[in-house]
């Protein structure tokens, strides 16, 4: 019996801190707009790691939003957007050598309004950047609109994620296609009046949009 019960409580302890060392983190994005935060989502493990690390590290401290669209999304993370000059051509920056993997999780997290989901080039892996990421405005679909769209990707969309698209909004002709690992929890706002900052012909701002600090928080 005594065996038994110390089997049970090595798998509590076990369960327990599996369970803590997965916690989803929260990030405040502090930008010269105003302050997003996002939680991140832990069971999106490489993707998760990878945007903490980052973050930790400072790697996104003076960095720009460098690619804004109204109604779509705003992007950022580009290396090379540090320090980079007025009107110049960003967003091919980053570590070609280390993608990460495509880590599609639908139908639990999807594009709606407030995703956080990493950018990436034109791979057929669809294996993501290094370290751009984008936070999706988005716009709503009727039902007519979603079916559509299941029919052309073959993606199948849950009645909550219907229900989101049509009420919030987001970008679900991207699910299946690049990898959702966050999502806003407050600074919706900011994020909604970055992406109608005035932008060039490549959608970079005219007007800085400049990334002052990613912090990783407890909760």
């Amino acid at each position: 019996m005594k065996k038994i019960l110390l089997s049970l409580l090595l798998v509590s302890i076990t369960l327990f801190s599996f369970a803590k060392k997965n916690k989803n983190k929260f990030v405040e994005i502090v930008t010269n707009k105003g302050t997003i935060k996002i939680e991140v989502f832990a069971d999106v493990e490489q993707h998760a790691k990878n945007f903490l690390k980052l973050a930790a590290d400072g790697f996104y401290d003076s960095l720009l939003f460098h690619r804004v669209i109204p109604g779509f999304m705003i992007q950022g993370g580009d290396p090379t957007s540090k320090n980079a000059v007025n009107g110049g051509m960003l967003g091919n920056g980053g570590d070609a050598e280390h993608m990460i993997p495509a880590e599609f999780r639908l139908p639990t997290y999807y594009h709606k309004k407030g995703a956080l989901a990493a950018a990436r080039t034109n791979n057929p892996e669809k294996a993501s950047s290094s370290c751009q990421f984008y936070v999706v405005v988005g716009k709503t679909y009727s039902d007519a609109d979603i079916t559509g769209m299941e029919t052309k990707t073959g993606v199948k969309y849950s009645e909550q994620a219907r229900k989101d698209y049509k009420t919030v909004g987001g970008t679900p002709f991207l699910d299946g296609a690049y990898t959702v690992f966050g999502q806003v929890v407050s600074g919706q706002e900011v994020v909604d009046a970055i992406a109608v900052v005035p932008a060039d012909g490549n959608n970079r701002p005219k007007e800085n949009v400049i990334i002052l600090s990613v912090k990783v928080k407890k909760h």
